[in-house]
């Protein structure tokens, strides 16, 4: 069973790196920073994009791109804050592929979005594994899930630029060490950022905001400078 399984991975991998390829081509040629969110389910990440889009909103164009099972709950809860969203059900599936998201990007007005967000499907194994295109990957693990997580899902902490370590109002009520987080994390992934935030109350939400606004006017700077070799050709 297991060598005619394998190949079969193997080769929806390889589909789903071309169409992500394809993804990261229309991001660029539009000067978007794209950014995919994941996290198991319960950890904030409709939290944390309602709070970003609060401060950043007036700043940048936004968009969103939800993942979920079941239902458009989170996208109408991100339209509220004034911003497109457009809500994936995968019936089901555990993750989000690139075919996914370039059927989405069809119901995106893509002019004059400096930010894209994609919400994954929460879970902390299968999103790790399929590239959607994004420039960069976010891990969000909240503190009431405990300080082990990096070790039981490594891969999903190896591959991520930032982790946001959620909920931190709540570590008086729970026995998680961030600091251990922070210890493993490093060890998985040397070049990661590790932020600790609470969505609930603000705290810690300026090195993301920042890190976020420095992302963004890279790629405005960018897209500026191919401009005129784009205007020659």
């Amino acid at each position: 069973m297991a060598e005619i399984k394998v190949p079969v991975v193997r080769n929806i991998l390889q589909a789903n790196e071309r169409l992500a390829s394809e993804n990261r081509r229309r991001f660029d040629e539009a000067g978007i920073f794209v950014i995919n969110l994941m996290s198991s389910p319960g950890a904030g990440k409709t939290s944390l994009l309602e709070k970003t889009i609060e401060t950043l909103a007036g700043r940048m164009g936004i968009a969103v791109i939800e993942g979920d099972l079941q239902s458009s709950r989170d996208a109408e809860r991100i339209q509220k804050k004034g911003v497109q969203a457009v809500q994936i059900n995968t019936e089901g599936g555990c993750h989000l592929d690139g075919n996914m998201i370039q059927i989405a990007m069809d119901s995106i007005d893509l002019s004059g979005v400096d930010l894209l967000i994609i919400e994954n499907v929460g879970n902390l194994v299968c999103p790790a594994e399929f590239n959607l295109g994004e420039h960069e990957k976010i891990t969000m693990l909240s503190v009431a899930e405990g300080d082990d997580k990096p070790v039981k899902y490594p891969l999903m902490f190896q591959i991520c630029s930032v982790l946001l370590v959620n909920k931190i109002d709540l570590l008086p009520y729970t026995d998680c060490d961030v600091e251990k987080i922070r210890q493993t994390s490093r060890q998985l992934n040397p070049g990661g950022l590790v932020f600790e935030i609470s969505c609930r109350t603000g705290e810690g939400f300026e090195p993301w905001l920042s890190w976020i606004e420095n992302k963004v006017g890279e790629h405005r700077k960018n897209r500026s400078g191919a401009a005129p070799h784009a205007d020659k050709s």
